[in-house]
């Protein structure tokens, strides 16, 4: 596993030890951020379940000027912070946070932030991601133009809108799924760029 492109690009990076998070391979990371950059001019990612940190890190290498890593577990953060450190990421570039995802999500609210990119890749057999995206949507967390990427197995099918959000592509790589929402009134908005 290795950042793929940008700055930080052929950076290792580490797996979280055990088998309780599953990393995102380099193809799907590659493919994933084409479909959404590949680069990025400034914003901030959210990732929510964020494992080793990869999709966040590669999110920053590819431009994004800041990350907020989640997770719930003591070895991925500590594993989120060696990985930020590998690729030697300015600490003034990164929150991480010990947190189960709803949690996490109130917190954010309250500090009324909002995310250009957010990345959804919970455990695959605790399906929680409509119930999340409801969430972002009905408090805005998402900017106009923003995107959320949901990884989730391939036999799981998500809505086409969850409100005000919109799929906008979906993509199977073997066992992962890829989904991809944008809130639909900034679809017409992130074409004109």
């Amino acid at each position: 596993m290795r950042v793929v492109s940008g700055e930080f690009k052929g950076r290792p990076l580490k797996s979280v030890p055990g088998n309780t998070t599953r990393p995102t391979t380099d193809k799907v990371k590659e493919s994933i951020y084409n479909m959404i950059g590949p680069y990025f001019s400034g914003g901030t990612v959210l990732d929510l379940f964020a494992g080793s940190g990869g999709l966040g890190i590669e999110a920053i290498s590819r431009g994004m000027d800041k990350g907020i890593f989640v997770d719930r577990e003591f070895k991925a953060i500590q594993t989120i912070r060696q990985n930020l450190d590998a690729c030697k990421v300015s600490e003034d570039q990164y929150e991480v946070y010990k947190n189960d995802s709803e949690r996490a999500l109130k917190a954010l609210v309250k500090r009324e932030l909002v995310f250009d990119l957010i990345v959804l890749d919970p455990p695959y057999k605790k399906q929680k991601l409509i119930d999340i995206l409801s969430f972002i949507e009905e408090h805005k967390l998402l900017t106009v133009s923003g995107y959320i990427v949901c990884e989730h197995g391939s036999d799981i099918v998500l809505p086409e809108e969850v409100g005000a959000l919109k799929q906008t592509r979906n993509e199977t790589y073997g066992m992962i799924g890829i989904s991809i929402y944008q809130i639909s009134n900034g679809i017409e908005h992130n074409e004109v760029q």
